[in-house]
């Protein structure tokens, strides 16, 4: 997770963790801090966190959400869940995550989106998700 020293931590409401980086949050303002290895995370810099509702993570990459609008930033490692641009979140209303993927799921309609590292969850395209309730993952 390297250093935090130095980083200033007023206003923080939420810390999130990869294997290697950290990100704080202040929901309120938008303003974040991420620091550690830059490839899981580390480094966020340039992104604004806005209204950002949710922030969920991979072991490699961060994925921040705002559910009300559907906007959503993913960094980190970009074959481990790092890259989601192109995918649209509208409607989701639960995130779940592997070791290397995540899964953005909308129970009500059955729209599913997964991206990161396909052989652990990454891919899930042909798969039929309406009527699903429950998630559960491992890793």
């Amino acid at each position: 997770g390297g250093s935090c020293s130095g980083l200033d931590f007023a206003g923080v409401t939420d810390v999130y963790s990869t294997f290697a980086a950290f990100m704080a949050l202040n929901k309120e303002t938008g303003q974040a801090q991420c620091w550690g290895l830059s490839g899981y995370g580390g480094s966020c810099s340039g992104l604004d966190f806005a209204g950002v509702t949710d922030v969920y993570s991979t072991g490699y990459a961060f994925m921040a959400l705002n559910k009300e609008t559907g906007q959503a930033q993913c960094w980190g490692h970009s074959s481990r869940g790092g890259s989601c641009s192109g995918l649209d979140f509208a409607g989701v209303t639960d995130v779940y995550s592997t070791e290397y993927a995540f899964l953005a799921l909308n129970k009500e309609t059955g729209e599913a989106h997964c991206w990161g590292y396909s052989l652990w969850g990454g891919s899930c395209r042909g798969l039929d998700f309406v009527g699903v309730t429950d998630v559960y993952s491992t890793g």
